[in-house]
């Protein structure tokens, strides 16, 4: 496992949004917009395209557990040129980040996140879950 788990202080945000999504395959898409209009009304729209698929990932991860009934997809405004995406679960495995092979359907998308977020990314065990978070700020591409 490469930097997964971090304990981290709560962040300071300048800006955040908060909603519970339901653990059904339609919540990535209603993540994706949510994303999209948040980072776009902060003047943060040069990080929708990776912020976008870096969600997807968290919420379908999340989803995939369904160990609860919601989850809660936070995006917060770091700084005036950071966010940071976060989803918490009601499952305690945390996500690893595995090589994928050629052949594999399955099992890129912690890595694809690693990837975007220059491995600014993690996860913070929960008493009921987990919150796994991933940082992607401007002027920072792989």
């Amino acid at each position: 496992m490469t930097g997964a788990v971090a304990v981290l202080e709560p962040p300071v945000a300048l800006a955040e949004l908060s909603t519970d999504l339901p653990y059904e395959p339609g919540s990535a898409s209603r993540a994706r917009q949510l994303v999209q209009a948040a980072l776009t009304g902060w003047g943060l729209g040069d990080l929708v395209d990776d912020a976008v698929l870096v969600v997807s990932e968290l919420v379908t991860n999340a989803a995939k557990t369904g160990c609860r009934l919601e989850m809660t997809l936070r995006i917060i405004r770091l700084t005036a040129a950071s966010v940071r995406i976060s989803v918490t679960d009601g499952c305690r495995v945390l996500p690893v980040r595995i090589e994928a092979d050629d052949g594999d359907v399955s099992g890129r998308g912690v890595d694809l996140v690693h990837k975007l977020t220059r491995g600014q990314w993690g996860a913070v065990p929960e008493p009921f879950g987990k919150t796994v978070h991933a940082d992607l700020r401007l002027g920072r591409k792989p």
